[in-house]
């Protein structure tokens, strides 16, 4: 069991954690969720005890073993697999002493310890764990200072897996893992036999790996049992039923302030106001809960309809440095598709991503594109090519040389970041506002194929939602690389699969893909076609999606046309409200001044119409989509 208690902690005088309490059960498997910034990674050095707390506590029971992913990878000559097998210390403990140990009977209860902990069998089990993280058999005999240090965050990660602790602590453990490793390691921790605390922006993680979510929100911690979508909906009642519960307050405390106000100082009613007035301070106000919503993500669409398919492929090979990596792809890219990539790391999904954007040339085959063809590429290397010193409005400046302030700040607005924000240096901003910004600028000359490898790692679950509503709007096409199984499952409506140096359609869905990596690497070696998966007709597929997609463009049409009806009226309004606020203006000529009030109520009044109808649009199409 996890008690925390009465807890608060600052961080450069800022009250972070706010006497905060929750209780987590024994072997609970909770997820830790909040916005960015909220606290969460510095809740779990106030558990592990690297930070001190101003008050409270935080109670585990006593000899219980907390694990977490050690912040610095292995990046020695030390083998992977002894790697991770030294990590379960009682055991190397153990076998050491037994080595050097005369006294049998002290002999004996090593033996028996060792019977205990499955010793025997630790070799197979840091083998499996290193295994579905990605590491083959000869892999795991190689050296950790042979790998990157993405590769060597997974060995970091296999050793805290490996050691079993009894409160096991993960902050964000899919940044470093391919989709597959991130199938496998959902799957491991819904059966890990001891506590969890994940902190994770992966809604299928938090809905398959956990039974619980803990809410980190203004400073204080909520319990909710169940996934993520549970605690969604949960929350959502809540913040229902609080609002009624103010509102209703609320009229009690403005009857009651009004009655005192009336008669306090009458003296046949003055012991009622009294009481009225002492009851008033009594009342605890309740607070509203406010949603909190991520900002919209907007792409800009193609001009222009291009014939399909955009990019054709006839038994195309691509490689460094005279090697081929992916032979023999055939292959078409039509105009309105919609492709998430599968296949393990290092299988050759990016090498494929830079083929199609330009980024790599072909070996052999044959590969036309239309000549008008406009290609985005992200990948997250690329937030280090921002330039430091220079803020977002400076980056798209030089895009939009000859356009006027207003219009460049508007164009900054439309990548999702907050006013507060367009002036901040880049290296100043958070990893998902760079995200934001880098995603915008790739963008925004209105690409006809947008490719996005690994767009989600800085991006919190409700940027994430921002992004999926926004590439479902996009009326180009789109290739995907992502871990994020939401994020493919929602957007995506053709699936290939790169492995065994080639590139194929996958017949299967996600559950299907799911199925053949727990069947471990051997069945992944197998033909795409030999994989054992439901056949849907993929051409009615992405027809359904094609049109899904249409009837959604009339809604987003009308969206952007209440967006413009009230940017303008807000415009007229204000002005008015400039013509209005000179009191001379009434005197100079009266008529004139009345025309413009009466002007002004009416832009006003058909403002909030317009407000109103823009809301039950976006709903209707976040519905929808």
């Amino acid at each position: 069991m996890l008690q925390i208690s009465d807890l608060t902690y600052r961080i450069a005088g800022r009250l972070l954690i706010a006497k905060a309490t929750v209780t987590l059960p024994g072997k609970a498997k909770t997820g830790l969720v909040g916005r960015n910034g909220a606290g969460k990674s510095t809740l779990f050095k106030l558990i592990t005890g690297d930070l001190s707390s101003e008050t409270g506590f935080v109670q585990i029971p006593k000899r219980a073993r907390i694990g977490q992913v050690a912040q610095e990878a292995p990046g020695n000559e030390i083998s992977l697999i002894d790697t991770v097998l030294a990590a379960d210390t009682e055991r190397a403990q153990l076998l050491s002493e037994a080595e050097t140990e005369t006294d049998p009977h002290r002999i004996a209860d090593i033996h028996m310890r060792l019977a205990d902990i499955d010793a025997h069998s630790a070799e197979a089990r840091a083998g499996a764990i290193l295994s579905g993280l990605g590491f083959d058999a000869e892999a795991q005999q190689r050296p950790c200072s042979a790998f990157s240090g993405g590769w060597r965050m997974r060995v970091a990660l296999a050793a805290v897996l490996f050691a079993e602790p009894d409160l096991l602590l993960l902050d964000e453990p899919t940044n470093y893992l391919d989709l597959e490793g991130t199938l496998w390691l959902e799957n491991y921790l819904a059966r890990y036999p001891h506590q969890v605390l994940l902190i994770s922006h992966d809604r299928d993680l938090l809905n398959k790996a956990v039974d619980s979510i803990v809410h980190l929100e203004g400073g204080k911690l909520t319990y909710y049992s169940g996934g993520y979508d549970s605690f969604d909906r949960q929350r959502r009642e809540a913040m229902i039923l609080q609002e009624k519960a103010k509102e209703k307050q609320d009229a009690q405390r403005k009857h009651m302030q009004a009655f005192v106000d009336r008669f306090r100082y009458k003296a046949s009613k003055a012991r009622q106001a009294q009481a009225r007035l002492k009851m008033l301070e009594k009342m605890e106000p309740i607070a509203a809960l406010t949603e909190e919503s991520s900002r919209p993500i907007h792409f800009p669409n193609p001009e222009g309809r291009l014939s399909p398919p955009i990019i054709k492929m006839e038994q195309v090979s691509t490689g460094y440095d005279g090697k081929a990596i992916l032979k023999n792809i055939t292959l078409n890219i039509d105009t309105d598709d919609r492709i998430a990539l599968l296949g393990a790391n290092g299988n050759g999904k990016s090498t494929f991503a830079k083929l199609i954007s330009d980024r790599l040339a072909s070996m052999g085959g044959e590969m036309v594109k239309s000549s008008k063809l406009k290609i985005a590429f992200f990948a997250q290397h690329q937030l280090d090519e921002l330039r430091p010193a220079e803020n977002a409005v400076d980056h798209v400046r030089l895009l939009m040389p000859d356009a006027p302030e207003a219009k460049v700040r508007a164009r900054v607005a439309r990548f999702g970041l907050p006013t507060d924000r367009m002036d901040t240096p880049a290296k100043d901003l958070s990893g998902g506002e760079k995200a934001r910004l880098l995603l915008g600028l790739a963008t925004f000359h209105g690409p006809h194929l947008l490719i996005l490898d690994e767009p989600t790692n800085h991006l919190d679950i409700d940027a994430r939602e921002a992004l999926v509503l926004a590439l479902n709007a996009f009326e180009g096409a789109v290739v995907l690389i992502s871990h994020d199984r939401h994020l493919v499952e929602a957007c995506a409506d053709r699936l290939w699969l790169v492995a065994n140096g080639g590139v194929a359609p996958y017949d299967g869905d996600m559950e299907d893909y799911k199925r053949l990596i727990l069947q471990g690497p051997e069945a992944r070696k197998k033909p795409t076609q030999d994989a054992e998966a439901p056949k849907e007709n993929a051409q009615e597929k992405r027809k359904e999606a094609a049109q899904k997609r249409s009837q959604l463009k009339p809604l987003q049409q009308k969206i952007k046309a209440a967006e413009k009806e009230m940017a303008r009226l807000q415009e007229k309004i204000e002005k008015l409200d400039e013509a209005l606020a000179d009191p001379a203006f009434f005197q100079t000529d009266p008529d004139r001044a009345a025309k413009f009030a009466k002007e002004r109520a009416y832009c006003e009044k058909k403002l909030v119409k317009t407000e109103e109808e823009w809301l039950e649009l976006s709903a209707e199409f976040e519905e929808a989509s």
